[in-house]
């Protein structure tokens, strides 16, 4: 029986586990990635975004372009990609409906079908997403790569106060969580795969959250780690993917992966995956963070209540910071919603940082932006400071595990470790490696060592 090709292919994850993954996984790779975002990532999704919102229309994507000029050649080769983008976008769109049906609904299913369909599933929803690609030589339609439309100082301190006295207020979770619903599951090598899904808890999202889960085979009350993944970054909708927490569930520990507001089956109409984040700073990263405390207090609750065992939160990048903002305030949420570790990969003290001062800052433009709309610098600052709480975690040091790379420059290890000084976290919990942002995840899939030490910590944990 075929299990759908979720993950990357055992012949790449041994490639990226052997020797061999050295001359690949160093900062040169880093360098390339950050080239390839600026030139071909985000001018593709922008564009690729505006045929969403064209809906097929020549017309309707040309006025969100402006003034560009093309020639007749030009536009009949922009209507073919529109329409064959359009034709991909109804068949990914379809596909997810039977998904859902044959996943959630209530008619039995042979498992047959559930894999036919979770493969029909990332054909589908690859093709679309790879789209982009058929995009790139109309980039020069492009006035900026992320649409963005940030708020004014004055709206911000409306709904936030001056001095951002009801920040908080935001974080605050629900009385009550929403039910959360499990899919039937589907076998994978290690064990098996299920989805849960819930209407968000945040007022802002209004949407159903998801969640896809690695349920380790044979083992009974699993610890379980939630591991939030990065912005733009749509893990559950590509096929072959490479996964730096893959080794896990070999060593029994249940994965969570949440879907983050703004991604995935999540996106907003006529923005691509993690845009409206960037495009609605500060109020939009406020948006974000808030949903996802409350989402992920929803999971910690239903991983309590599925499994004795411990619960960890931890993430890549954006997902990092979440799960060390989570850390922090979770020290007033209840005992039972409290993580017992925390592991994190590619993160730094603040999001500011990040958001002002970093390569993928510079791609994204997001200065400039917030200038525009009336934020000076120190001003901006000051309001993305508020993104991180400040004060100890909920878990103890020694349950704190980091992984940095000294050649991160987008979310730089010297900020990260300062965060680790003031928590106390121990040397034998850090792990520093001579890479950079993206090639520390695949390197992971050959440094066991930090896997090793979640696992250990779990288990102390008990």
């Amino acid at each position: 029986m075929k299990t759908p090709r979720h993950v990357a292919s055992e012949r790449v994850m041994r490639f990226f586990a052997s020797p061999a993954a050295s001359v690949v996984t160093r900062p040169w790779l880093d360098t390339v990635a950050l080239w390839l975002l600026r030139r071909y990532f985000f001018p593709s999704s922008r564009l690729w975004a505006m045929s969403r919102a064209a809906e097929g229309d020549l017309d309707h994507f040309l006025e969100a372009a402006g003034s560009a000029r093309l020639s007749s050649r030009q536009l009949q080769k922009l209507q073919q990609v529109i329409s064959d983008f359009e034709r991909r976008r109804l068949k990914a769109f379809m596909v997810e409906q039977l998904w859902h049906d044959y996943l959630f609904g209530s008619a039995p299913v042979a498992l047959e079908r559930l894999l036919i369909a979770e493969e029909m599933r990332l054909d589908a929803r690859t093709a679309y997403n790879v789209m982009r690609r058929q995009f790139l030589p109309f980039r020069g339609l492009l006035q900026t790569s992320v649409r963005m439309s940030p708020p004014t100082p004055r709206d911000v301190m409306e709904r936030f106060g001056q001095q951002g006295e009801r920040v908080d207020e935001a974080f605050e979770l629900p009385a009550v969580f929403p039910q959360v619903e499990r899919s039937r599951s589907i076998p994978v090598p290690c064990g098996e795969d299920f989805w849960l899904r819930f209407p968000s808890p945040s007022p802002v999202m209004g949407d159903m959250a998801y969640a896809r889960v690695h349920q380790p085979r044979g083992v009974k009350n699993p610890p379980t780690l939630i591991f939030g993944h990065g912005i733009c970054v749509e893990f559950d909708h590509y096929h072959n993917l490479v996964d730096e927490v893959a080794g896990l569930t070999a060593r029994g520990i249940r994965v969570i992966r949440p879907e983050a507001p703004w991604h995935g089956r999540r996106v907003l109409p006529g923005h691509f995956g993690g845009e409206q984040l960037l495009s609605t700073a500060p109020t939009g990263m406020f948006d974000f963070l808030s949903a996802q405390h409350k989402e992920w207090g929803v999971l910690i609750d239903w991983s309590r209540a599925t499994s004795s065992g411990p619960v960890a939160i931890g993430g890549s990048s954006l997902g990092a910071q979440t799960a060390k903002s989570i850390a922090m305030r979770a020290t007033s949420w209840p005992q039972n919603l409290r993580p017992d570790a925390l592991f994190v990969l590619i993160h730094t003290r603040h999001i500011a940082q990040t958001a002002l001062d970093s390569a993928l800052s510079d791609i994204w433009n997001l200065s400039g932006a917030l200038r525009e709309a009336g934020w000076h610098r120190n001003l901006a600052e000051e309001w993305l400071l508020r993104l991180d709480p400040t004060g100890q975690p909920c878990m103890p040091p020694e349950s704190i595990i980091s992984i940095t790379g000294s050649e991160d420059n987008v979310t730089r290890a010297v900020s990260a470790n300062e965060q680790l000084d003031h928590w106390g976290v121990p040397d034998a919990n850090r792990f520093s490696y001579r890479r950079g942002h993206f090639t520390i995840p695949l390197s992971m899939l050959r440094e066991a060592a930090p896997l090793d030490r979640l696992r250990e910590v779990l288990q102390e944990c008990v």
